[in-house]
């Protein structure tokens, strides 16, 4: 990283060393003294992510102290501090830009021949917003591109989840089966020879066994494969809201109710269909701010997600079929669509089997019943 750091202002030095010596204007300093003011103006570059906003106006005052250079052009390295400050400091884009400006009404007031003409808006355009707007549009783009990639890894885990499951549904249904029936054969088989052919009985006797064994392996096999979480909590759907959470989508999660696990399967279902919305509501709706609130009776899980987004009534998707799906596999109710005043509402009922108010003693869910849409 040092190294790194040192290129980066040598680089610099050089380039606003070079400039000033290739300017077509008034006599020059020499070059010692060049190359020193041009290092200094280069040496802020290294606090651009530790120290944006310090950095910057560092970087202007000596920009301003290299006025008594003709010609020197300092206020480059300036501009790109800036630029910089606006990256990392993305709560505040208004104060850098406030700043940028001031700083380039002051430099433009001490020089103004130094713009060869050009307009003032010209100037503040040039030197005082570009630069910031810059440094924030490529923080948006970062952050889109991050939050872009972490839905995919969610979506990539999803999927394979449900391969895992679907892998293991069918190994179950087809190995599970005809190990059962060549145990129950070789036992069948060993019964009807008792006595007559102890050889035979031998081996009958440990094809049951290993059959037996066999089948007990793959069903432990296969209950790693199977994604059965205990039930995600608040903690897990908050921890979801934190992570597609940027400073340009806000996700609040309110939770009412007790706060003891639910059914391993209807709290997977919960955790589902919170997800799929908050996947809408971040990558298509381009909604700023979303709400979560789950509701938890003695009888029911009640969600809703609300955004404030641009979602429009149209042809369903498959990932609010699947909520849908979810939610009927549980007997539930499940509606999504836009809202009266602007926005996207995704809301779902989930009935609580009785015998199954935790993951002990679960009980399996009801057939689906829910309302057809």
């Amino acid at each position: 990283m040092y190294v790194r750091e040192g290129l980066l202002v040598l680089a610099a030095t050089a380039v606003l060393a070079g400039f000033a010596m290739l300017d077509g204007g008034p006599p020059r300093p020499g070059l010692p003294l060049l190359v020193g003011a041009s290092l200094a103006a280069a040496l802020p570059l290294t606090l651009r992510a530790r120290f944006p906003l310090p950095g910057a106006l560092l970087s202007a005052a000596i920009a301003l102290l290299g006025l008594v250079i003709p010609g020197w052009p300092g206020r480059l390295v300036t501009m790109v501090m800036f630029g910089s400050a606006a990256f990392h400091v993305p709560r505040r884009p208004w104060l850098v830009m406030s700043l940028s400006i001031v700083w380039t009404t002051g430099y433009g007031l001490l020089i103004p021949q130094a713009y060869k003409g050009l307009s003032v808006v010209t100037d503040l355009v040039i030197m005082g917003v570009a630069p910031v707007a810059v440094g924030h549009a490529l923080r948006l783009h970062g952050e889109r591109v991050a939050q872009a990639a972490r839905l995919d890894h969610a979506e990539a885990r999803r999927a394979m989840a449900e391969d895992r499951a679907a892998l293991a549904r069918d190994v179950h249904d087809s190995v599970g089966h005809h190990l059962t029936a060549i145990h129950m054969q070789a036992t069948a088989t060993r019964r009807a020879l008792r006595g007559q052919a102890p050889t035979a009985g031998r081996a009958l006797g440990t094809i049951a066994e290993l059959s037996s064994a066999a089948l007990k392996e793959v069903r432990a096999l296969l209950d790693t494969l199977r994604e059965v979480p205990a039930g995600p909590g608040l903690e897990e759907i908050e921890d979801l809201a934190a992570r597609l959470s940027t400073p340009h989508l806000r996700i609040s999660v309110h939770r009412v109710g007790p706060g003891t696990p639910l059914p391993s399967g209807m709290g997977h279902t919960v955790y589902r269909v919170v997800q799929e919305a908050l996947t809408n509501a971040a990558r298509h709706s381009g909604a700023t701010k979303v709400e979560v609130r789950v509701r938890r009776s003695r009888t029911a899980v009640t969600m809703s997600i609300t955004d404030n987004g641009c979602g429009l009534a149209g042809a369903e998707g498959r990932g609010i079929r699947g909520m849908r799906e979810r939610v009927h596999q549980h007997g539930g109710t499940f509606t999504a669509g836009p809202v009266p005043q602007h926005g996207w509402l995704v809301e779902a009922i989930v009935p609580i089997a009785k015998g199954s108010a935790s993951p002990k003693g679960q009980a399996q869910p009801s057939s689906a019943a829910g309302n057809p849409t």
